[in-house]
C-alpha cells in the first residue's frame, strides 16, 4: 500500500500523548481536547469510524494528588492512574457530549491482547461500539498492570488496537512535528521526513532516544508502533497534535508530519494477532532440518525436529520457535503443554499416543497457527 488512497480510509485509530493531553503535566488541557473533538465529529459525519487512544491518566493523577513529579514506585504510579482516569473520563465526556458523541472508556492490559479469547472479546466490544456510533476511548489499565505485563507505552497500545480492529490508519499525535533524518535538537540542519516506508531498514536508527519526562514514549516507540501497525496493512502518521485541524488535514492527503507507508500485504486476523504479541510464554529449539521445513515449505512444526523446550506453559500458549543459533524464526500457538513437549522432543508423531496416552494433534504447532519472522521485520508466509 505504498500508494495510499485517502478516500478509502474507513477506520482510524488516533493516539494522543501525555504531554499533549495534560499540557506538559499541568492538568487536562480542555482547549486541546475540544480541538480534537471538533475534528473527530467532522470525521464521524463523513462516515469514518474513530477509536481514540489516550495517554495522560498518570500525569493527571500526579497533578490531582499534588505531587511535584511523576513517581517511580509502582504502587504510586497505579494510585496516580486510578485518580487520573476519573479526570480523563470526565474530560472526554465533557468535550464530546455537546457534539452529540457518546463515549465509552475501555481499559486494557497486555493480557487482554495476549489471550486469544480475551483478544476476540475486546475486538467484538470495540466493533460493537463503533457500529452503535459510540467513540471508544482506550487506555492501558495502569491501575493493575505490573512490569511483567505492562504494555510500556501507548504508542504500542495504539498499534495493537489498530491491528485488533484492522483499522486502515493510525495517527499518533505528539509534541513533535514528525520523524527527522537526524536529531533536530543536535543538528539544526535536520530535515523532516514527510513519507517513508514502515519497513525501512534505517528507521529505528533515525528515531533516536527517549521522549519527555511526562510520558514513557519517544520517537523510537512511535517508529516501532508504525512498523507494528504496518503488519496489518495500516498506514501511520506521526504529527504535531497542536497543529490546527491536523486530523482533517492528514486525512485529506495534505503533507504534514511523517507518513509511514505499509507493505501491500495484509495478514489474516489470526496471524495479525500472533505477530502483534510482545510477550511469549516459552520457546522451542529446533534443528536445522525443521527450520528449513518451516521457512522453505511453510510446514507445521513436528516434535521430531524439536531439541529443547524453555519455560512453563499450557496448551494454547504463544511460544517462540528458535533455530539452532537461538534466533527466533517463528512464533505460534502450541498444541501441548511444556511438560508434554519435554516428553515428545525428537520423537516422531506416531509415538505421541504411546508417550502421552492420547493425541491432541500430530503437530506441536500447526502452520495455520504460526507466523514466520524475518530479522527485525516481521513477515508471514
Amino acid at each position: 500500500m505504498n500508494t495510499l488512497d485517502f478516500s478509502r480510509i474507513n477506520t482510524v485509530v488516533i493516539k494522543v500523548g501525555s504531554s499533549l493531553v495534560t499540557n506538559g503535566g499541568n492538568g487536562v488541557d480542555m482547549a486541546m481536547l475540544q480541538q480534537w473533538a471538533k475534528q473527530i465529529a467532522v470525521l464521524k459525519q463523513r462516515g469514518i469510524f474513530v477509536v481514540f487512544v489516550s495517554s495522560g491518566a498518570i500525569a493527571e493523577g500526579v497533578k490531582r494528588l499534588g505531587w511535584q513529579k511523576r513517581p517511580k514506585a509502582l504502587n504510586e504510579l497505579q494510585a496516580a492512574a486510578a485518580v487520573g482516569q476519573m479526570g480523563l473520563a470526565q474530560a472526554y465526556e465533557a468535550v464530546f457530549s455537546p457534539l452529540g458523541i457518546q463515549t465509552a472508556q475501555i481499559l486494557l492490559t497486555h493480557e487482554d491482547l495476549r489471550h486469544r479469547t480475551r483478544y476476540l472479546n475486546a475486538r467484538t466490544t470495540v466493533r460493537t461500539l463503533l457500529e452503535k456510533g459510540v467513540l471508544p476511548v482506550i487506555n492501558e489499565n495502569d491501575t493493575v498492570t505490573i512490569d511483567e505485563i505492562k504494555l510500556g507505552d501507548n504508542d504500542t497500545l495504539g498499534a495493537l488496537v489498530t491491528n485488533l480492529i484492522e483499522a486502515d490508519a493510525l495517527i499518533i499525535l505528539t509534541d513533535q512535528n514528525g520523524l527527522y533524518d537526524s536529531d533536530p535538537r543536535r543538528n539544526p540542519q535536520a530535515q523532516l521526513i514527510h513519507r517513508i516506508a514502515a519497513n525501512h531498514p534505517d528507521l529505528e536508527d533515525m528515531a533516536g532516544g527517549a521522549g519527555s519526562s511526562i510520558g514513557t514514549g519517544g520517537m523510537l516507540t512511535k517508529v516501532r508502533a508504525a512498523k507494528r501497525a504496518a503488519v496489518s496493512g495500516a498506514a501511520t502518521w506521526v504529527a504535531s497534535g497542536k497543529a490546527e485541524n491536523i486530523l482533517l488535514r492528514l486525512l485529506a492527503g495534505e503533507t504534514a508530519g511523517t507518513l509511514f507507508t505499509p507493505d501491500a500485504t495484509r495478514l489474516n486476523a489470526r496471524k495479525q494477532w500472533l505477530v502483534g504479541q510482545i510477550q511469549l510464554s516459552g520457546s522451542l529449539n529446533i534443528d536445522a532440518g525443521a527450520a528449513q521445513a518451516l521457512i522453505k515449505r511453510n510446514s507445521s512444526l513436528l516434535p521430531i525436529g524439536c531439541t529443547a523446550v524453555t519455560g512453563r506453559f499450557e496448551r494454547g500458549a504463544l511460544v517462540a520457535v528458535l533455530d539452532d543459533h537461538g534466533t527466533e524464526i517463528a512464533r505460534g500457538l502450541i498444541n501441548y503443554n511444556s511438560r508434554e513437549v519435554e516428553k515428545l522432543l525428537r520423537q516422531p508423531s506416531s509415538q505421541i499416543e504411546r508417550l502421552l496416552g492420547y493425541v491432541a494433534e500430530e503437530e506441536l504447532i500447526h502452520r495455520d497457527n504460526m507466523v514466520l519472522r524475518r530479522g527485525k521485520d516481521e513477515k508471514s508466509e
